[in-house]
């Protein structure tokens, strides 16, 4: 069985329900039981929506102006700017409907291993002129050219695929499909197809390359052709059916037959003259122009290439997902099977996104919009606004001789004793500039099915602000000369001195565990303070006699719901407040956060 580490996280007020079914009017009788309900209520860390709850304090943020902690959930974003995560090219936003969310420049992905690819040149014979030049100048590169991952070492020329040049790889490998053939575009058949030397040509000549150009077909020209073909049709209704639909009368074969039908029901009285006029019917594609694309039935070239490739040779369903739509083989969306078919990846457009406040529209975390910098304009983090916890052991304290009551819970990750007392040390520090009153609530007993006693020694103290230690030396006006020095070490000796007298209590206490005191703090510092949590973990032993359910997962994981509340005094902000008190500087109003948190102690011994 693995031990866990301590760790403490927080859980975000966007999840809470407490306030969903509450009336608005204060007067009514359910409103004051509602409050009763949130009073008793105690929070569940084991319950399945704590799991969407619950962040390390690295992963929340702050609204100044709400005054309430953020998660990553509901937060909203904002897009700042697009670029390409391997060239580091921002990409317009108005690019993105014309060209997608992939990088339209030679940035490839390896199809295999996923990763980078560059163009590298086909090895060629050199030419014998240019061995023989007399200034002994090496051959310069010439095509073709072709994507090779240096990981894997994938080519494109597995699949068939050679470029010209070395630029502009994302125009090239459009027209390109596996094995060397050019992809023809919907313009570009249409002038095949007008071509005169076609119109003259043999039969069989006509009918072959016909064909060849039907073969080419993809999945974006097939689109447009049938899009184009069904918008011609809705243009003239009455036109009539010379496809498949003309062997019924009503036309069930045609994609609006559906619509026509209800239209003979919901378009006006049965009466009416025009009501009962045939609706002409659409007939169906008939070739490839309009979007006509037979279905290849014939599965004997993939069995051959099967049963000579094996296994080995087939793509897995990742690498087919991940193939781009616009750039992959119509073959490939639902019938790929094999590595030949896969293409080379363009890279996927990143974002970088500014957050808001989903009450205020505050923005609470704003990145540059340069892609090359990492810093951020805004960044609300709620390590800066809330104290920080920290719990472990107590024998871990620093300068302190004592040891845990239940010896191997002094043990980082250690399992703990059942029905044996352990004590902790939780050490919150204060961020603020500000002092702060803390006040702690936790549960006599965890909830959950084992429930483990829990006693919190010293639950309201107060912080001091988060100052520098030698501010008050340096506030000395007579600071510079030789006696300004004298002034600042004996300010330095009386900074020493409240320190001392503050953590006598504590330090006197870390010399002998039976000397804990219910409402002492353990020790104090400049900007923080930690107190002693004791816990008796509860038994995990099963009565099988009275049909008690096996132990479940996480069952022996010890974790303790804690209710933190937060007072402190902050200048008064707002025009609002300063017209009330006459524009007074020095006004200042009190403040309070409240939010619970959950202690992870580690597992209990089976």
């Amino acid at each position: 069985m693995a031990a866990l580490t301590p760790y403490t996280y927080i859980q975000c007020p966007c999840s809470d329900l407490s306030t969903l079914g509450r009336t608005s009017d204060p007067k009514s009788p359910r409103a004051d039981e509602a409050d009763d309900d949130d009073d008793d209520r105690t929070f569940d860390p084991r319950a399945p929506r704590s799991n969407y709850s619950l962040y390390p304090l690295e992963y929340l943020l702050y609204c100044e102006d709400c005054h309430q902690i953020r998660c990553p959930r509901c937060v909203s974003d904002e897009i700042v700017t697009y670029y390409c995560p391997n060239c580091l090219f921002e990409v317009p936003s108005s690019n993105l409907k014309s060209e997608g969310n992939r990088c339209t420049r030679s940035c490839f992905q390896c199809p295999i291993c996923i990763g980078p690819l560059a163009v590298t040149s086909v090895e060629t014979k050199p030419d014998p002129s240019l061995l023989a030049a007399p200034d002994n100048t090496a051959a310069p590169h010439s095509g073709p050219y072709a994507l090779t991952c240096s990981y894997c070492s994938w080519t494109s020329t597995e699949a068939g695929i050679k470029f010209d040049k070395p630029n502009g790889i994302h125009a090239q490998l459009a027209k390109l499909r596996n094995g060397g053939l050019t992809r023809l575009t919907a313009k570009e058949r249409k002038e095949r197809r007008k071509d005169p030397s076609h119109r003259f040509a043999p039969a069989a000549e006509r009918d072959h390359e016909r064909s060849a150009l039907d073969d080419k077909l993809n999945l974006e020209t097939q689109f447009a052709n049938l899009k184009s073909f069904y918008q011609s049709q809705l243009a003239d209704p009455n036109a009539s059916d010379s496809g498949l639909a003309a062997l019924s009368d009503l036309g069930f074969s045609s994609p609006t037959s559906l619509s026509r039908i209800m239209s003979i029901y919901t378009g006006g009285s049965l009466h009416d003259k025009k009501a009962k006029l045939r609706v002409g019917a659409m007939r169906e594609a008939l070739d490839t122009d309009e979007g006509l694309q037979l279905a290849d039935l014939d599965e004997s070239a993939a069995i051959a290439q099967l049963q000579c490739e094996g296994y080995d040779g087939t793509a897995s369903t990742s690498q087919l997902s991940d193939q781009p739509p616009n750039l992959g083989e119509a073959h490939l969306h639902g019938r790929g099977r094999f590595i030949s078919d896969l293409r080379p990846i363009p890279y996927l457009l990143r974002t970088k996104r500014s957050k808001r406040c989903p009450v205020c529209r505050h923005i609470i975390s704003k990145p540059e919009a340069k892609v090359q910098t990492t810093r951020f304009r805004i960044r609300l983090v709620a390590g800066s606004y809330i104290p920080s916890m920290a719990i472990r052991p107590l024998s871990l304290s620093g300068g302190s001789s004592g040891t845990s009551a239940s010896g191997s819970a002094g043990i980082p990750g250690a399992l703990l004793d059942p029905l044996r007392p352990a004590h902790y040390l939780l050490t919150f520090t204060n961020p603020i500039f500000e002092s702060i009153k803390v006040t702690l609530g936790a549960p006599a007993k965890t909830p959950g099915r084992f429930a483990s006693k829990v006693t919190v020694l010293c639950p309201e103290f107060d912080i001091d602000a988060n100052t520098d230690v030698w501010d008050e030396a340096l506030k000395d006006p007579g600071g510079g000369g030789g006696g300004g020095g004298e002034l600042r070490d004996r300010e330095r000796e009386r900074e020493r001195e409240r320190r001392r007298r503050k953590g006598e209590e504590g330090r006197n206490m870390s010399s002998n565990n039976n000397q804990l005191e219910v409402g002492k703090i353990w020790e104090r510092g400049r900007n923080w303070v930690s107190i002693v949590v004791e816990v008796v973990p509860a038994s995990l032993r099963l009565d099988h006699g009275a049909g008690e359910q096996p132990l479940r997962e996480d069952d022996d994981v010890l974790e303790i719901p804690m209710f933190v509340r937060i007072e402190w005094e902050a200048e008064a902000g707002g025009d609002e407040v300063g017209a009330v008190i006459g524009r007074d500087r020095e006004a200042r109003e009190r403040r309070e956060l409240a939010y619970w948190c959950v202690l992870g102690l580690g597992r209990i011994r089976v």
